[in-house]
Order: structure tokens, then sequence, then C-alpha cells
């Protein structure tokens, strides 16, 4: 059985898994490309390297020819060559040279989907919706993402100018400096009664260690046993679907966590509980989310509100619910291709809807974003419709579900550089709440 993983590929959230080449460069299958085909493409590659105002190799035309037949399919698609292909394996490690920020793209225009807490660019003060307009003087519109990423990566120590558009403000510009980023997906603090509070930024190869790490650091300060805990995991785009399923599996005794279901047979999986169970058995649990909550995070908090452990809080969440397999291609680079949805365990698909909190807690307008209109999976061009529940699928069950789905967007996200300190509502209000549930007042 193949493992998928949710990976932060540099500029959105995405489901990955890493397959074996099944396939030689060029060989076709029954259904391939018909020859007339194959000439149009060849034809059109030689004219424009004879009659093009300026010179471009036959390389670099069948790169962008690729790259333009795998983003017309959906907003994760896409072909990376040798370069992109290493650099999504850095990005996998958690360890690269750059700014931190997770970026996606809004006509044209990245625009950060979320900084990366402890990098250079939360500490510069980019925020969720900041539209990235200029890099170095140079306009970023219509620019690739990929060549965005390499444009604001670089040698740690050298920094990069970026103009930067919030909201109605005027563009005003930031000049970062590049470090090696080496995310720290885990911080927790215990609050006053007891409760404890646990902050992932993603999913990373070392959180579902560290996040046991902890939760067992905390009992033994609490003196055995927390009496509620707070998962934060607002603006958190995303990472391994291992490490999702792990922190999971610490609030489940069985069952599953998540099922993807593709085309072929071989691409569906239920993955169920793994290690030992409920690590805080009868603990009142709150999990935070916002609209910058993707991917893994996503997966996480419906396991959560399915199985009725957690009570979820917050606002609606990005609502990423696709797996991109990566498919190496012998040297020559590599597909990133959607192969799959995933699913809650009880069936419902995440796709373009996310997750819906039990109980909205908006930030306060003056902690929000000022401007921000975030992106979600439904607002991304070419984006898959949310296919109805698992086994169903029926225009009944889209219709139901369209019924359910939230009916204002949500409120801009909180200030990336407030997550988790005294000034932050929303924060307040899950302690307040799971203190409420524990029996204590839950304030800190």
């Amino acid at each position: 059985m193949r493992k998928p993983r949710l990976v932060i590929v540099s500029v959105v959230a995405a489901c990955l898994t890493a397959l074996p080449v099944a396939f030689a460069i060029g060989a076709r299958t029954a259904s391939g490309p018909s020859p007339t085909d194959l000439a149009l493409l060849d034809g059109v590659i030689q004219l424009v390297e004879r009659a093009y105002v300026r010179p471009v190799d036959s390389h670099t035309l069948t790169k962008d020819a690729l790259k333009g037949m795998l983003t017309r399919l959906d907003p994760h698609s896409d072909y990376m060559d040798q370069q992109e292909f290493k650099q999504s394996e850095a990005d996998i490690s958690g360890k690269f040279g750059g700014l931190g920020i997770e970026i996606t793209e809004e006509q044209g225009v990245p625009k950060v989907i979320s900084p990366i807490d402890g990098t250079p660019a939360a500490h510069a003060g980019l925020q969720p919706g900041d539209l990235i307009v200029q890099i170095e003087g140079q306009s970023t519109q219509g620019m690739d993402l990929s060549k965005v990423v390499r444009e604001l990566r670089g040698k740690p120590g050298t920094s990069v100018k970026i103009t930067v558009a919030r909201g109605t403000k005027a563009p005003f510009d930031v000049s970062i400096t590049r470090s090696i980023i080496e995310v720290q997906t885990v911080k927790s603090e215990l609050k006053p009664n007891g409760i404890g509070y646990v902050r992932i930024s993603q999913f990373g190869g070392d959180t579902a260690k560290d996040f046991k790490d902890a939760l067992q650091k905390m009992k033994g300060e609490a003196g055995g046993q927390i009496k509620g805990l707070v998962l934060d995991l607002r603006s958190d785009p995303g990472g391994l679907l291992a490490a999702a399923v792990a922190v999971a599996s610490d609030f489940l005794d069985s069952g599953t966590v998540v099922t993807i279901k593709g085309r072929r047979a071989d691409d569906n999986h239920a993955y169920s509980v793994t290690g030992s169970g409920d690590i805080i058995k009868n603990t009142p649990v709150v999990v935070l989310i916002n609209g910058a909550s993707a991917s893994a995070s996503e997966i996480v908090a419906g396991a959560l509100q399915d199985r009725h452990r957690a009570t979820i809080m917050g606002t609606q969440s990005f609502g990423k619910g696709s797996v991109q397999t990566i498919i190496p291609l012998n040297g020559h680079g590599a597909l990133r291709l959607t192969t799959a949805l995933y699913y809650t365990p009880a069936g419902r698909s995440i796709q373009g809807q996310g997750i819906t909190p039990d109980v909205v807690v908006d930030a306060p307008k003056d902690q929000q974003v000022e401007g921000a209109l975030m992106p979600s999976e439904s607002t991304l061009q070419g984006a898959f419709h949310n296919p109805g529940s698992l086994g169903k699928g029926n225009e009944q069950d889209k219709s139901q579900q369209a019924a359910a789905a939230p009916k204002k967007p949500p409120s801009p996200p909180i200030k990336t550089q407030l997550i988790g300190t005294p000034d932050d509502a929303q924060l307040k209000a899950a302690l307040e709440y799971v203190g409420r549930s524990a029996g204590v007042t839950g304030r800190g």
C-alpha cells in the first residue's frame, strides 16, 4: 500500500504521495495521444523555435507545454522540472532557505495564505491575504508561482524586497532577510486552571512526536493530568498525512481518521487510529480553526468533530480536500497530479467546503488583518466542486451539503503575531469554553 502524505509545496497546502515510475518516458497507452496530436505539438514547437521574435529552445517549450497541460487541470496539479522537484523535496524535509510563507494565486497575483510562525516573513509582519505585487521592483502579475518561489528563496543572509498590497492601503515595500527555514511546528503552554494549550503551525516530520511530548510535559506540570486542552490549528496550511493521523489518534481509541477515494480502486484507503489510543481520556478539547486552516489541519478537525471528541471553534476552514500524487520522471522532474479526494470519518468531503465550526468565533475587528479577503479552495480557478458524502454523491446529497454550507464568507483572519498571545480574543474564548466544560473558569 502506498503512503499518501499531505505536504506544503511552497505555494499551497496539498496532499501528496510519492510513486515509483511505472512507465518509460514517451511510452504510450492504448488511450494515449494520437500521432496527429503528437505531430501537432511537435510542429508548433518547431514553428516557435523558427519564427518567434527571440530565440527559445525546444526544452523550454516542452517544459512550458507540460506545465500548461497540468495546471489547466485544477489548482494543485503541476509539472515540476528537476530543480523544482528538488525544491519540493526540501519543502517536505522542512528545511530550506527562504522567507517562510505559504502562497497561492489570486487573479494572477501571488497571495499569502499564511506566514509560518517564527520565520522572517512572520517577523516582518506579513499577514494572511497580503498580495505580493512586486519582487525587487518586478511585477508579479501573471508570474508562475514556481518562479515566484524561486525569486523569494535564496542564500540565507541575503535580502529580498517585496511590494505588498494590503486591503485598501497603498502598496508598501518590505525588505526581508532570507534564512534557513526550520519550522518548529509545535508550541505549548500550560495555562491557568490546568488548561493546556498546543499550537501546531503545520504538520511536519517531527510534529507527532513533539505533540505527544508537549502533552506529557503539560501533564507533568499540572500534577499528572490536564483539565482541558485547546488545540490551535489556525493558519495551519497542512503537512504530512501521517502526522495528521498520528495527532488525531492521540485523542481516539479506535476507528477511522480519514478515507481517501480516487478514480482507481488502488487509490482508495481508510486510515485508522494508530498508537495506544486516547492519551488524555475524558479531558474536554477545543480545536481552533480559521480560513487559513487547510488540508492536514482540516483532517484533524474533521476527525475529532465527527467522533464527538472535540468542539470545533473559530471560523470556516479553507476547504482543501484533494490528494496530489508526486510521480518522478526519471531525471526529467516530476508530475504533481491530483489523484483522489479525502473524507472525514462520517464520509464528509471537505473539498471546496471546509470544516464548519460547532461554535463560530470571529476575531475582533481590531485583531483582524485589515482589508484581508482570504481565498478559499472553492474560489480557486478550476477547483473541484464538493462531490457529496462518501458512498452517495448524488444530486440530493449535494443539495443537502450546499444547504448546510455557511451562508456568509468568514471574517478576515486574526493577525498572525497575535496568535497565542494574552491579547488573542479567539483563544480567550476557547479557554473559557473548555474551562467551563472542565468545571473551571478557563481564563488565562
